[in-house]
């Protein structure tokens, strides 16, 4: 790891790759939190279990990077009678990497929001977790590609050109173990429900809410055959039902006015 210029502003860019719903924290815990609740075929399982680690070796780098980037910020103790903080805030950098950490990195995003597992995605269905595996990979991708754009130092576009390229690999990755889950053949997820048990005049038509003049969107998914080859898609311009809702009086045990018993 290397950084020719240490750059506290890009620093504080980095925590969303660190931090952010398209971090590294989360996809290490998606990962892992998939795997360890995965049953079935263990190969799934071992994947999971391999990018997971893989991953919190990426948190390891983007880290470390962080750090590199805050040596010699201008907030060191020794400039600090000059209050160089007001300078350094407006110019972006995190006042939390000089209160809170020594000049490292922390578990929050670019805007200095903790990590919070929200977007940890483990279903416990293999293939729709192969799915939301793919869509975090390309949004981590767009990000990286987005911070390879905001650096010229070589260091960290060397850094970033890895992360870039581990991002690919690992999209692929995720849609080949779903297509050999069986892809839109397996579809829709889950598949052990009976179809038969749907109601079959809404499985495969597209609603539209337009009014008036409006015409609903046409595309792939308005007409011909359905992605998992099982239906035909159609378009049903679509109107309130039944009556307007009445849900009656309140209970007398409730704290309410007496105008709602």
């Amino acid at each position: 790891m290397k950084v020719t210029k240490p750059d506290p502003v890009f620093a504080k860019a980095l925590q969303q790759a660190i931090g952010g719903i398209q971090g590294e924290i989360r996809v290490a815990l998606q990962y892992l939190f998939q795997a360890w609740g995965s049953r079935g075929p263990s190969k799934y399982r071992d994947l999971l279990l391999e990018t997971g680690t893989e991953e919190l070796g990426h948190i390891e780098i983007l880290a470390t990077a962080v750090a590199l980037n805050l040596e010699g910020a201008p907030l060191e103790q020794e400039k600090a009678a000059k209050d160089p903080a007001v300078a350094a805030v407006l110019g972006g950098m995190n006042l939390q990497h000089v209160l809170s950490t020594c000049m490292a990195a922390m578990p929050v995003d670019s805007s200095g929001n903790p990590f919070d597992c929200s977007h940890v995605y483990a279903s416990g269905n293999v293939a729709a977790d192969m799915l939301a595996n793919a869509t975090a990979e390309s949004t981590g991708r767009m990000l990286a590609c987005q911070l390879f754009k905001m650096t010229d130092d070589p260091g960290m576009k060397d850094m970033l050109r890895f992360l870039i390229a581990r991002d690919t690999m690992h999209q692929n990755q995720w849609l080949a173990a779903w297509e050999e889950l069986g892809g839109t053949d397996a579809h829709p997820i889950p598949n052990n429900f009976p179809q038969s048990e749907e109601l079959q005049d809404v499985n495969y038509s597209f609603f539209s809410t337009a009014v008036d003049s409006v015409e609903p969107p046409v595309g792939r998914w308005s007409e011909g055959d359905s992605i998992d080859g099982k239906g035909q898609f159609t378009t049903t311009r679509v109107a309130p039902g039944g009556s307007k809702a009445d849900l009656g009086k309140a209970s007398p045990d409730a704290p309410v006015q007496t105008s709602q018993l």
